[in-house]
């Protein structure tokens, strides 16, 4: 075990997978337990944190399991004050929670716009509510909101509401890193491309459309993305090379470093501190607090 997140307390929410298989949540609880940190594993199926939670007690890492609705601002305090009354601090806010609802405006239920909304940037809110005067308290803390290219760029699919859902969490998560830089607060977002898990794979894209050909997806073996188009292998802050590339592996990035750019990725836009990486495929990174 790496010791990179040795006995931080990171708090995670939407940390199981909505089915058999990784997800994005259950990949980085696992990886931020392999390198040291204690983790609080969140969902709202107590079932899948409890699966994630026994993944990593036999791999001899720290978890606890916690339900969790954060879209209920009462939910969210709730964990966090466990989370507390637990370890007494929280280092890192890992939020990953999203969904996408498809529809444009005309087509989109009212309630699946309000819906989509709470469950992609009304849930960032929350957790940001009820653990920024904590990590404000310490003078220290990472958050990392997962974004999504649909932030940045259309994608084909008529989400309308998922769009501007997650353009909504780069925005908040710039104004969160400048507004809190001062109090040792760091935030950034994670711009994730199309990843083969378990909640896309039960979602209306891929019952359109045949991505699995070219998509990412998560190798439980590794707990690394792999990108079958260049087959590049990125781990959540490690980056290995397949026999097949010409490349040296590039240094990974942690605290205030900006990730290198792979094959299957460009560079971001750093602004003042908060790092928005735009994704060809996806790009995950170990933010370090």
């Amino acid at each position: 075990m790496a010791e990179r997140l040795w006995q931080k307390i990171a708090l995670v929410f939407g940390a199981g997978s909505s089915g058999p298989g990784w997800g994005n949540g259950k990949a980085v609880a696992v990886e931020f337990a392999r390198e040291g940190a204690k983790v609080i594993a969140v969902d709202l199926n107590l079932a899948a944190a409890e699966e994630t939670h026994r993944f990593i007690e036999q791999e001899g890492g720290s978890c606890t399991a916690l339900a969790a609705d954060v879209t209920n601002s009462e939910s969210v305090k709730g964990a966090v004050t466990a989370t507390m009354a637990q370890y007494g601090c929280i280092d890192i806010l890992h939020k990953n929670v999203g969904v996408t609802k498809m529809g444009g405006p005309v087509e989109l239920a009212e309630e699946e716009w309000h819906r989509a909304i709470d469950l992609n940037l009304t849930s960032g809110y929350l957790a940001c509510k009820h653990v920024l005067p904590i990590m404000v308290q310490q003078g220290s803390g990472a958050i990392i909101n997962i974004s999504s290219l649909a932030a940045i760029r259309y994608t084909g699919y008529p989400y309308f509401a998922y769009y501007a859902a997650k353009a909504g969490v780069n925005q908040a998560t710039v104004a969160i890193a400048l507004q809190d830089a001062a109090q040792g607060i760091r935030a950034n977002a994670i711009v994730a491309g199309f990843i083969d898990t378990p909640v896309l794979a039960t979602s209306h894209i891929c019952s359109q459309t045949n991505l699995s050909s070219g998509m990412n997806r998560m190798d439980p073996r590794t707990n690394c993305m792999v990108c079958r188009q260049c087959r590049h292998e990125r781990s959540f802050g490690k980056r290995r090379f397949s026999e097949q590339m010409s490349q040296e592996p590039a240094q990974a990035s942690f605290g205030e470093g900006v990730p290198e750019a792979g094959p299957c990725s460009r560079i971001g836009e750093r602004t003042l501190g908060a790092f928005v990486s735009p994704p060809h495929y996806s790009r995950t990174f170990l933010t370090e607090p």
